[in-house]
């Protein structure tokens, strides 16, 4: 659980940072910068500043208040610090700073997990992991797999693919050590919700090259989107096995997991969940940025504000309905293993830790 929390008040902090910088930057006055929900559990306001910077009990959200956002509030036309007096490009800027701090912050912890993880070598050398059928069948470290069932192998994918397939089915595994040649009985571990087999090896690894993780680590959020709006697209047309929402119970254990295989695992899946909350905070929904940004686009293309009121109101609907998904989404998860969005992330960071 500690993982889990860490993780997502760092991304809570990043996406209410991106809100804050651009707001001071427009000159608007940010009043309240809080690290969690509820009662302050510390709070401190710097001289000559009109922030207040606090620490909540409730640890897994962050906001920014901004004055002039409250539609309820009394609205001085002169004052500038005011949200509703800025202008509409910084309110526009102001807003999508947010979503656009959770993707650079993601590519960075993207880098971080590519340097020190490396990337895989093309090969059917491996590498063991603890307590997995290779270790109980002395598999080592540097072992070359040449042939399963005496059939040959010349690429990790045609291995894995043989594994995947024979859960609980021992396998006559022929490998290479020192320029000998010996063969192991393996049986493959079922694992994950389909229950394909593991033996408990992964590719042997490289150092990257510091070029190529800036470039990988431009195109993992771009890759996790994509992943991100087909499985979306799926669930609209009913398909079920197109992918779910992950929840609260569902983010513990992946980050739980990640920690567990080690630290490039765990900055993955903390790349991954930024992603992941930029992305969810730009659909056009009331209370998301995204839902401000369609108030704001309106303003832009009729040349006038909405009624502040009603768009207050609608947020509030908004935010109760989400309320009621993450309640269905967490009711869900509490009856399985596996949440939803773990293998999108592993899919789309396979360059980190590709295992099997």
């Amino acid at each position: 659980m500690l993982y889990a929390i860490v993780a997502l008040a760092v991304l809570m902090i990043v996406h209410e940072t991106g809100h804050f910088l651009v707001a001071r930057a427009f000159g608007m006055r940010v009043e309240r910068f809080s690290i969690g929900f509820g009662p302050a559990l510390w709070r401190h306001k710097p001289k000559d500043s009109d922030t207040t910077y606090q620490v909540a009990l409730i640890p897994f959200l962050a906001y920014v208040q901004i004055a002039g956002m409250n539609p309820f509030e009394e609205i001085d036309p002169e004052d500038k610090g005011s949200y509703a007096n800025a202008s509409l490009t910084g309110r526009i800027l102001a807003i999508l700073a947010g979503p656009l701090a959770n993707y650079l912050f993601a590519s960075v912890v993207f880098f971080g997990a590519l340097m020190l993880g490396g990337k895989e070598v093309e090969t059917t050398h491996v590498e063991i992991m603890d307590d997995g059928a290779a270790a109980a069948a002395q598999m080592q470290n540097g072992d070359k797999i040449v042939a399963i069932d005496g059939k040959p192998i010349e690429k990790w994918a045609e291995m894995r693919d043989i594994i995947l397939a024979h859960p609980n089915q021992a396998l006559a595994i022929e490998i290479e050590r020192g320029g000998d040649r010996r063969v192991l009985q393996v049986t493959p571990e079922p694992k994950g919700e389909n229950g394909g087999g593991i033996i408990g090896v992964r590719p042997e690894r490289a150092p990257m090259p510091a070029g190529e993780a800036v470039e990988q680590a431009i195109i993992q959020p771009a890759m996790i989107v994509g992943l991100t709006v087909v499985s979306l697209a799926r669930m609209i047309q009913g398909d079920t096995e197109g992918g779910q929402l992950t929840g609260p119970i569902g983010i513990m254990r992946e980050t739980k997991r990640a920690a567990e295989r080690g630290l490039p695992v765990y900055l993955s899946i903390v790349g991954f969940l930024s992603t992941s909350v930029g992305f969810f905070n730009m659909l056009p929904f009331p209370a998301l940025d995204g839902g401000r940004l369609m108030f704001l686009g309106y303003e832009a293309i009729t040349r006038r504000r909405p009624n502040q009121k009603i768009e207050a109101q609608i947020h509030a609907v908004g935010m109760l309905m989400l309320l009621a998904l993450l309640l269905v989404v967490s009711f869900r998860e509490l009856g399985t293993d596996k949440s939803p969005s773990e293998e999108a992330a592993e899919r789309a960071n396979e360059t980190t830790e590709p295992a099997k």
